[in-house]
């Protein structure tokens, strides 16, 4: 393992079966391992990991990616965790903003890992088959006006949709909101999946409509993906056929 790297890991669900064989490799490898808590403690417990954890804390991701470009610098090897992948809505994009911009000496790999929106896509059947637009309904970061034109446009662009962070404690309501621009663009018979803890212990699956989606229980564990005019349900699957003529 090279000493003085850090490497930005998406670890996909968190089970060791779903990771990539590199980054098995390198979480097994480096001498640090940084990330939130959560994600922290979904591995830790396996084989072969006898790096230092270092835990973080969720709103202190800034700080979590400067402890790891820190230890990176010193001529450590750093594996700094997302869930998912980490070049969606995780770490990797902030990691290279502060190496231009603190002018850090220090070698970064991406490595990806399987998105939550494909393990929840995985869990409901093929509801991404044709273009797609992720979209997060967090407005910690982004203002809800600008989040509210790219529900409007991907919705009027008939695109089918995957939620991120749809539902909080701070803003339980931006999950409906979000739900009643879509319906000014899509029928409300369109096929919803909803899924939580995609691919974890207590993973729940639901396909259901725009119209009901939400009497369904929602929180940030959950992914929702909204199908596109021509999405359709097979049995026990959510599928967006792709156009081939069979």
């Amino acid at each position: 393992m090279r000493s003085g790297k850090i490497y930005v890991v998406g670890m996909g669900p968190g089970n060791e079966e779903h990771m990539s064989i590199r980054c098995r490799k390198v979480l097994s490898e480096v001498e640090y391992i940084v990330g939130y808590k959560k994600y922290i403690q979904l591995i830790k417990h396996l084989p072969n990991i006898s790096g230092e954890c270092i835990e973080g804390v969720m709103k202190k991701e800034v700080d979590r990616c400067r402890e790891a470009l820190d230890l990176a610098e010193k001529g450590h090897s750093v594996a700094l965790v997302s869930s998912g992948d980490s070049g969606i809505y995780g770490m990797a994009g902030l990691v290279l903003e502060l190496i231009e911009h603190e002018v850090r000496s220090v070698d970064c790999e991406i490595i990806p890992g399987i998105t939550a929106a494909h393990a929840a896509a995985s869990r409901l059947g093929a509801p991404i088959m044709h273009d797609s637009a992720y979209i997060s309904l967090s407005n910690l970061l982004t203002e809800w006006e600008l989040i509210e034109k790219r529900i409007k446009c991907a919705s009027e662009g008939d695109f089918v949709i995957t939620l991120y962070n749809p539902k909080s404690k701070g803003r339980p309501d931006l999950i409906d909101k979000a739900r009643d621009i879509m319906l000014k663009f899509k029928s409300a018979q369109t096929p919803v999946g909803i899924v939580k803890k995609a691919m974890r212990d207590g993973e729940t699956i639901v396909i259901t409509t725009l119209e009901d989606m939400l009497k369904e229980s929602i929180d940030m564990m959950t992914v929702i993906i909204v199908g596109n005019s021509r999405t359709k349900i097979f049995g026990q699957s959510m599928v967006t056929p792709r156009g081939y003529e069979i």
